[in-house]
Order: C-alpha cells, then sequence, then structure tokens
C-alpha cells in the first residue's frame, strides 16, 4: 500500500483500514506462538502499513496533508 493512496482516503476509511491491520497483526502472531507461520515476512509489512496510516491520519488531523 502507498501512501499517496491512503492520502484519497477520508478518516473514517483510514481508521477502518487501521483497525484491520491490527486485527491482522494480532491473527498471525497468536498464530506464530503455536507453529511456524508460512507469512513470517508479513509481520514487516503490517508493521510499516499501520505505521503508513498512522502518518497519513496524523497529517490529516494536523492539516498538513492538504
Amino acid at each position: 500500500m502507498k501512501a499517496d493512496e491512503l492520502r484519497a482516503k477520508d478518516a473514517a476509511e483510514l481508521m477502518t483500514q487501521l483497525e484491520d491491520l491490527l486485527n491482522e497483526k494480532l491473527e498471525l502472531s497468536l498464530k506464530g506462538r503455536g507453529q511456524q507461520t508460512k507469512n513470517s515476512h508479513r509481520f514487516g509489512q503490517i508493521r510499516r502499513d499501520i505505521a503508513r496510516v498512522k502518518t497519513v491520519l496524523r497529517e490529516k488531523h494536523s492539516g498538513a496533508g492538504q
């Protein structure tokens, strides 16, 4: 996911996407405790996507993204 794509969304969509990413991260971490995960690289992707969403939300909140 790219920051430009995120900036095109409104704050409600970004919050929904952030919740989805956090849930996915939790599910992967719970699955990974008992067994080896096939998508271990996905943890890093999710972490970076969460950071991007939070950054764009902060920009929209402060008005810097306009």
